[in-house]
């Protein structure tokens, strides 16, 4: 293989071509040759690049927690970022000669992690558990207006969180509140279904009582009406028959005898027998008599 090499970059690669040190060309997707010995290519991603974290973090209550996430970010300034770090690579392998790529990553996730703790300093452990969404907003934020990515040419798209938890003695102790508590409730739910029908039947009683005292009072109000109308109703027809009777008081007692007689005659078909014998005619008319 001789010293004349041809080198090809990807769209998303800018490149930098030096040749002792004098910079030869640079753009996004270059392809040209190179003088081996004396040349040095720089080459820096600007795709999208992900980057997964793990952060052990203390809330205001002085509880740890780890929070799990990940940033998306991409390099908007290549230029810039490789006057501060190393990008040069081998142009056979296409690996970098130096760790700062990977240092690039650490210093983004380190500055998560900064404001990532700042936003924790107002919450407690129970509010940091439920607060990934919130969290991850104000720390992305707070990312956007970082002076120090700016300098870089660094730019933060998204971050999420997908786990914050505590330690696995907070976390069962947590659990037996949350148990607690939902025993808590359950028992509050049946109590009080008990006690709506205990209410209920309550109620159902006291309507029966309500409406078997409203139906005694109109019984005793029938009774009473009843009993007046059955009072008057005599009263009525005592009055009718003394009216009835009254001229039957200025008769002599034979003519009276007679008349009672003539009905006797009168109705003889409704009689079966009827004995006067003359003692029981001499002492009626005796007796009508004397009176």
């Amino acid at each position: 293989m001789g010293p004349l090499q041809y080198f090809k970059a990807e769209p998303t690669e800018y490149i930098i071509s030096y040749s002792n040190g004098t910079v030869k060309r640079e753009g996004a997707g270059l392809a040209f040759w190179y003088w081996r010995p004396s040349a040095s290519i720089v080459m820096v991603p600007t795709s999208t690049t992900d980057a997964l974290f793990v952060l052990n973090e203390t809330t205001n209550n002085f509880q740890a927690i780890t929070l799990q996430g990940q940033i998306t970010y991409r390099i908007a300034d290549p230029k810039t970022l490789s006057g501060l770090l190393n990008f040069t690579i081998n142009p056979k392998t296409r690996d970098y000669l130096s760790d700062d790529p990977e240092k690039l990553q650490q210093r983004i996730i380190n500055l998560v992690q900064t404001h990532t703790r700042t936003g924790l300093r107002g919450r407690s452990l129970e509010e940091a558990l439920s607060a990934a969404e919130p969290l991850a907003r104000s720390v992305l934020e707070a990312m956007h207006k970082e002076e120090a990515l700016a300098k870089m040419g660094v730019e933060c798209l998204s971050i999420f969180f997908t786990s914050i938890s505590a330690t696995p003695e907070m976390s069962k102790a947590l659990e037996a509140e949350y148990r607690e508590a939902l025993q808590k409730r359950a028992d509050q739910a049946i109590y009080s279904r008990r006690a709506d029908a205990v209410e209920q039947e309550r109620k159902i009683k006291q309507n029966e009582l309500s409406t078997s005292i409203d139906l005694e009072k109109r019984r005793q109000d029938l009774v009473a009406l009843k009993g007046e109308n059955a009072r008057k109703q005599a009263e009525f027809d005592a009055e009718a028959l003394r009216i009835q009777l009254a001229p039957y008081t200025e008769l002599d007692a034979r003519l009276i005898l007679a008349l009672a007689f003539r009905d006797f005659a009168g109705n003889a078909q409704k009689i079966g027998n009827l004995t006067i014998t003359s003692e029981i005619l001499e002492e009626l008319l005796n007796g009508k008599a004397a009176k």
